[in-house]
Order: C-alpha cells, then sequence, then structure tokens
C-alpha cells in the first residue's frame, strides 16, 4: 500500500505517501495519489492533509525504477507515471477543499510540485527543497514549472530549475515556497490543526477563492474584476453566505458543517 486515505470526523482527508525510500513516485504510487484524490472528490471533502510517511517528504520520481527500463519502453512509462499524477493534481486543484501538506526531509521533483500545489505549506525547519529534474538530463513534472515562477517569480524560478541548489526550509519561507516553517516535532499538530480548522469554514467560498486566485495571472484586471463580482453575488445568496451573514450580525461563530447540511 503506497497510499493511504481516512477521512476523520471533521470532513479532513489524510492521505499519507507511505513507500519509503523517500516515497519516490512509482507508477503504483502516481496511481495511487489518483485513486486518492478520486476519494476525495467523490467523499466531498471539506479539506485535504498530504503527508509523506518516514524521514522524507517525497524525493520525486522513482529513478531506480526508471533507470532499470529498456530505452524504448521508458518514454511511454513516464507518461503513464506522469499521466495519473497530473490527473490527481488536477482533481485537487479543482475541489472546494483546501489542499494542506506537511513536509519534511528532502523534497525535490515532483515532490516539489505536491509541497508546491498546497494552499498552506507546512515545513519542518529541517526540510530541504531541490528541483532535481536538470542534474539528470531531465525536464520538470507535477506542475513545477507552472508553480515555480509563479510562487517565487521567473528569474528565481530559472534559477532553481538551472543550478538544482538546495534550498532550505528557512529560505523557501522566505522566497514563497511554503507558508510556515515549524519544529519537526509540531510539524504534523501544526498542519492538522490547519486542516481541521479549514474544514470548519465556508468550503465552497474556500473552492471559489482557491479558483480566483488560480485564474488571476491568466486574466486582465477588467477580466479579473468581473470575475469577482459575480462570484461574490453568487456567495452572498448560498447556504453558506446566508449562515456567515447571519452570524456577524447575530455576533455568533458561523457554523458551516450545518449550513452545508441544508
Amino acid at each position: 500500500m503506497r497510499i493511504t486515505v481516512e477521512v476523520d470526523d471533521a470532513g479532513v482527508a489524510h492521505v499519507e505517501m507511505c513507500r519509503g525510500s523517500g516515497n519516490a513516485i512509482d507508477l503504483a504510487m502516481a496511481q495511487g495519489l489518483l485513486a486518492a484524490a478520486q476519494e476525495c472528490e467523490a467523499a466531498r471533502v471539506r479539506a485535504v492533509l498530504l503527508t509523506g510517511q518516514g524521514p522524507s517528504f517525497c524525493v520525486g520520481g522513482d529513478l531506480k525504477e526508471f533507470g532499470t527500463l529498456p530505452r524504448e519502453r521508458l518514454a511511454g512509462h513516464l507518461t503513464e507515471v506522469t499521466g495519473a499524477l497530473h490527473a490527481a493534481l488536477r482533481i485537487l486543484a479543482g475541489l472546494d477543499a483546501p489542499l494542506v501538506a506537511a513536509v519534511q526531509g528532502a523534497v525535490a521533483g515532483a515532490g516539489l510540485g505536491l509541497a508546491m500545489a498546497a494552499d498552506l505549506g507546512f515545513a519542518a525547519a529541517d526540510a530541504h527543497f531541490t528541483a532535481a529534474y536538470t542534474a539528470i538530463g531531465y525536464t520538470p513534472d507535477a506542475g513545477v514549472s507552472w508553480l515555480l515562477p509563479r510562487l517565487v517569480g521567473p528569474k528565481r524560478a530559472l534559477d532553481l530549475l538551472l543550478t538544482n541548489r538546495r534550498v532550505p526550509a528557512a529560505e523557501a519561507l522566505e522566497i514563497g515556497l511554503v507558508s510556515r516553517v515549524v519544529a519537526p516535532e509540531r510539524l504534523r499538530e501544526e498542519a492538522e490543526g490547519a486542516a481541521r480548522t479549514l474544514a470548519r469554514g465556508a468550503t465552497e467560498a474556500y473552492g471559489v477563492t482557491r479558483r480566483l486566485v488560480g485564474g488571476a495571472f491568466a486574466a486582465g484586471l477588467g477580466e479579473q474584476l468581473d470575475a469577482e463580482a459575480r462570484r461574490m453575488a453568487t456567495a452572498a445568496v448560498t447556504a453558506e453566505g446566508q449562515e456567515g451573514m447571519a452570524a456577524f450580525l447575530g455576533r455568533r461563530r458561523p457554523d458551516y458543517t450545518r449550513a452545508a447540511a441544508r
């Protein structure tokens, strides 16, 4: 079992990579991530917490597996791996439920893409990040070439992609690769606490906000203003919007989980 999925009573899906050896992504692992994303979608979870078992979050593709394949089979195999992995990322990006990642140790290649895909990325103070692709003559996957320049800017993205230098957690926080850096012994607790807090929030509004931010770089200001206006008008009349306003006026805490059930 390379991926485990457990949905708790708060609606948080705990998705854990548990392959060992740095949670390197082979075909079965990629397919497991896709199955996990599909389960999250079907269960309509309220938040997703992505973690990696062991000393490292994810070191990227399984180079040992790739290296044993004959040349005539390699391209097809990599297409299968990236196809499943990218399908998983598309599903996770399309959920209303926010994605939280807790990363430790080595984060490289596709592992970097998984970490950057999170809306809230928690890094242990001992985590370190490396693009790694061009060091072996490969090119980015897992959304790295899309996410990295949006988070750190194109010049810095090329620096990381071409030099493959190791980025420590403190620098990763400074340049925007992660949201927060915490002590290693508190990583899971902090990330899970954030996921559970998000699970109590306005999930539909989170989803719209994720999509607005995700599309912002492709839209002009006028287009984005129009989209914001449409989305806010729609949100105001949803069960969440009505609950949020009633709670504000009533000076009480909103109950978005009950609103979602209506």
